[in-house]
Parts: structure tokens; C-alpha cells; sequence
């Protein structure tokens, strides 16, 4: 159990002797850099030009693909080792597919109360982006500041060029 009030992020696990959660992660710090990054590459082909030269590119460094298609374990995963957990947008989801309100945005902010990054695809802070409708979609690109940084940098070099 991984929980925030504003003020950093603390981890709880539960003591099935006494059944109780205990206190097992103070003040919880994602790593600045991380060599896993996690999405769903059965879409690749229907991904955008910089998602899928980003995604190359961590292949191409030797990163290590962790995917288990539940976006809170992978999360919890990249919140304590480090990483990047991506949801672009497909042609058949063209504004994403994971809910803004209640998936991307509370998960955005136990990831930057540890230090983390959490954009969407348009680079807007996930935090920052208001919502107009409760089941609203959204993008999202989360997990330790430099990854989320470099993709940032993909984006903004490779989304002007024709595919």
C-alpha cells in the first residue's frame, strides 16, 4: 500500500501475523534515472513516429521491458526501482485510453510527491490538465524525472516529421 497526503509518500505492508499494515517505506524517493520501461508493445505499430523511436531507443540502450498490464503494479514496481510507464495514444484511442480522473491523476501525484514526472503526450503536466468530463481519456508518460525528461526530448524532435 503506497500513500500520500501532500507531503511525500510513504509504503505500508501488511503484517499478516497481526493483520495490520505496517510502516515499511518512509518517505518514498523514485530513482532520478531507471533501465525498465513499461508498455503495452503490441501496439507498437499503431503508435506515433517519437512513441515508437523513444521506445527503440530504450530497446537499443538494453532496457529491460516490464509489462504487466496493470498500470498500479507497474507503477509500484518504477516508483521503487525507477523506470517509465507509458499509455499513448492509438489510432483506435486517439486521446489515450487510460481515465484521467481516476487513474492517471492519482497515481500522478503519489509519483511526483516521490520526485517523479507524470506528462501526457502533448507534454502538459498530468496534474496540470483539467478535466471536462468525468470518464475523460487521457495519455500519460510517468515514473523517474530523466526518463520522462528524454521522452519529452523524442517528442519534441520527432513529432514534427512526416511518418
Amino acid at each position: 500500500l503506497v500513500y500520500t497526503t501532500g507531503r511525500g509518500v510513504n509504503g505500508f505492508t501488511l503484517d499478516p501475523s497481526i493483520g495490520e499494515f505496517c510502516l515499511s517505506h518512509r518517505n518514498m524517493r523514485i530513482p532520478e534515472n531507471g533501465s525498465t520501461y513499461s508498455v503495452n508493445q503490441g501496439y507498437y505499430s499503431k503508435f506515433d513516429l517519437e512513441m515508437r523511436r523513444y521506445i527503440d531507443n530504450c530497446s537499443d540502450q538494453n532496457y529491460g521491458l516490464r509489462y504487466i498490464g496493470s498500470m498500479v503494479s507497474d507503477i509500484h514496481r518504477i516508483l521503487i526501482q525507477g523506470g517509465i510507464f507509458l499509455y499513448p495514444s492509438t489510432r483506435k484511442y486517439p486521446k489515450g485510453k487510460l481515465r484521467l480522473l481516476y487513474e492517471c491523476n492519482p497515481l500522478s501525484m503519489i509519483v511526483e510527491q516521490a520526485g517523479g514526472k507524470a506528462m501526457n503526450t502533448q507534454l502538459k503536466r498530468i496534474l496540470d490538465v483539467v478535466p471536462t468530463e468525468l470518464h475523460q481519456r487521457c495519455t500519460i508518460a510517468i515514473g523517474s524525472p530523466a526518463m520522462v525528461d528524454e521522452l519529452k526530448a523524442f517528442i519534441e524532435r520527432y513529432s514534427a516529421l512526416p511518418l
